[in-house]
């Protein structure tokens, strides 16, 4: 019963709350509107929650494999996505993110992350009643549902903002909205710009408010204000209720940034993580079986306080962005010492700190390398993102990189990257069968060092078909300003012919990561009990990548240099066994890997280290 399990946690969430908004009425309502949730909630989604609190560590089982996709670009819409169950069934696919399905403005909407209203789907993709099939159809078949939760703010459409407009002060109160510019020319002081070149600043004027508007993202997304209580109950709710259709993962867009303060960089604030720890006990509450996944494009040492501590937890899962960039930056560079620094400090977070490692996302790939560990390997920062930037747009010699830059500014410099992880990997570019297999093997490659990380491995929708970019996007009004729509491309189901037919990079990279995974499931150290950590290999081109679990050992070396390398492991004793080719080998002298190639390797006696 609702009653039983908040009592747990009623004097901390009532303590929160009135620390946050002194405002006991509104608790009161928001403590009736739980337990109405609750009471709701299907019998089938209780009886999943039941399990899923005996077993709390569900989603870290080593089997798990995620895949991100926009629906329609999938499959036109819920009910054909429905139908193409059995696909993502034989890959393997346990964890589906779909990108924002929920009402969205038409035209610009910046990819649905413009939301104008938070409890219906868009009816381009279906109703709430397909949803509610897709979410009970993927449960049966053993997937979990992932969709995003816009939290920090709406469409310039949505109910709220056009009640605003017309001079509700209750709706007002709503968002950031000023008068005149004299506020919001303090907050500019110290607030970063997220779109300096496509979206400068972060306030817009509106005509029908006759006022400005803080609008940090685009100006047609208006930040919700979260200092407002009336603000937190409807997105709690809005919250709970996808829980109640179905979905299992919330996916919490741009959270960092939802509570503003003046004088402040207005990201990472104390009271963001009252927030969501008010959120993460209302869903152990009412719907212990899903889970909050948090969106934290920050630096590392931002990380760690968005889980939480073990006694109090928040985020059950965060983005590895910083991993991301640095797979990729390894990759250009040739140099495994920046992913070897960042891998450190992200593995020492503790076995409550869960992350969901990918390669690419609907999103660019941003240059938010460690500046500080870049200096104390002699390395330019702004030299070295220039060089990223334009290596992976194929526009520095020797690069076999096809993508292009977004959002560059030319005053600091500064770039993002946009392309599939094949056109990145050179198979675009690829005009002969050497080329093709050297760009099919850096993909496999970079699927293995994904895989090899502890925590929730997710691939791009067309990366397992190796699908390449769009450049035709550029034909479309709404979109040709927006070069991350280069890899937001139709999924290509013809190229399952080339796998049917078994012939092909589409057929090599998809067999690859088929095997990776098989192998990844079926190898016990991948259990999230294990001590996973970095080793020494002796040589900065090879990161060495170690699973220990009761006294069995699994090994992931990476070599990131295009000419052969040696690794040596000092106390790497005994026989190992590849498990890619079943080969054993004794590595008491070390390892030679050819350029760019990596190895899996199991044994039962390992380093001391």
């Amino acid at each position: 019963m609702f009653i039983d399990e908040f009592k747990k946690y009623k004097d901390e969430f009532c303590w929160l709350y009135m620390e946050l908004y002194n405002d006991r009425e509104s608790l009161d309502k928001i403590i009736v509107s739980l337990e109405d949730i609750y009471n709701n909630r299907k019998p089938e989604l209780k009886e999943l929650d039941k399990r899923r609190k005996a077993d709390p560590d569900w989603y870290k089982s080593g089997d798990m494999l995620g895949i991100t996709m926009y629906t329609e670009l999938f499959a036109g819409d819920i009910v054909g996505l429905k139908n193409r169950i059995p696909y993502l069934k034989e890959l393997g696919i346990k964890y589906l993110h779909l990108m924002p399905l929920l009402k969205m403005p038409k035209g610009q909407n910046d990819g649905g992350y413009a939301v104008e209203d938070f409890n219906t789907v868009d009816e381009k993709f279906g109703t709430n009643k397909e949803l509610i099939d897709l979410c009970d159809s993927l449960r049966h078949e053993g997937i979990s549902l992932c969709l995003d939760f816009v939290m920090n703010h709406t469409a310039s459409t949505h109910t709220w903002a056009m009640r605003a407009k017309e001079g509700e002060q209750k709706y007002r109160d709503y968002y950031h909205i000023y008068p005149n510019y004299d506020i919001p020319r303090e907050f500019e002081k110290t607030l970063p710009q997220v779109f300096p070149s496509t979206a400068p600043g972060n306030f817009t004027f509106d005509n029908d408010l006759n006022a400005f508007v803080m609008t940090t993202f685009y100006p047609y997304q208006w930040d919700l204000n979260y200092a407002n209580p009336a603000v937190f109950g409807e997105m709690l709710i809005a919250m709970l209720r996808l829980c109640n259709m179905g979905v299992d993962v919330l996916r919490l867009d741009a959270v960092p940034y939802i509570w503003k303060e003046l004088y402040t960089t207005s990201r990472n604030l104390p009271k963001v993580h009252t927030i969501l720890r008010l959120m993460r006990i209302a869903i152990e509450c009412v719907a212990p079986g899903c889970l909050l996944k948090g969106e934290v494009v920050m630096a590392p040492k931002e990380l760690k306080a968005y889980f939480g501590t073990e006694e109090k937890p928040e985020c059950h899962m965060l983005y590895s962005v910083s991993s991301m960039v640095n797979f990729w930056s390894a990759l250009a560079s040739q140099d495994a010492r920046l992913l070897r620094r960042e891998l450190d400090i992200l593995l020492s977070f503790g076995k409550q700190c869960y992350f969901l490692n990918y390669l690419r996302c609907h999103d660019d790939i941003g240059w938010g390398l460690d500046e500080n560990a870049e200096r104390e390997f002699g390395i330019d920062p702004l030299l070295h993102k220039i060089f990223l930037y334009n290596f992976f747009k194929g526009d520095f010699e020797g690069s076999y990189a096809r993508g292009e830059l977004y959002n560059y500014d030319n005053i600091t410099k500064d770039a993002r990257t946009c392309g599939t992880t094949a056109s990145l990997c050179g198979l675009e570019a690829a005009h002969w069968k050497k080329d093709k297999d050297k760009a099919i093997g850096r993909i496999l490659f970079m699927h293995a060092l994904m895989m090899s990380i502890r925590g929730l491995p997710m691939l791009n929708s067309g990366d397992e078909i190796a699908q390449l970019n769009n450049w035709d996007y550029t034909l479309d009004e709404d979109k040709k300003h927006d070069s991350r729509y280069l890899h937001r491309s139709k999924f290509n189901w013809n190229a399952l012919e080339d796998i049917k037919a078994k012939k092909g990079p589409v057929y090599e990279v998809n067999s690859g990561i088929k095997k990776l995974y098989d192998i990844r499931s079926r190898e016990t150290l991948f259990n999230n009990r294990a001590r996973v950590y970095t080793y020494d290999t002796r040589c900065d081109n090879v990161l060495a990548v170690v699973h220990e679990l009761d006294g069995e050992y699994f090994v992931a070396l990476f070599n990131f240099c295009v000419e052969p390398r040696g690794a040596y492991l000092p106390n790497l004793e005994g026989k190992f066994t590849d498990l890619i080719t079943g080969k054993s080998m004794n590595m008491e002298d070390g390892i030679m890997l050819k350029g760019q190639s990596f190895v899996w390797l199991r044994s039962k006696r390992c380093p001391k280290a």
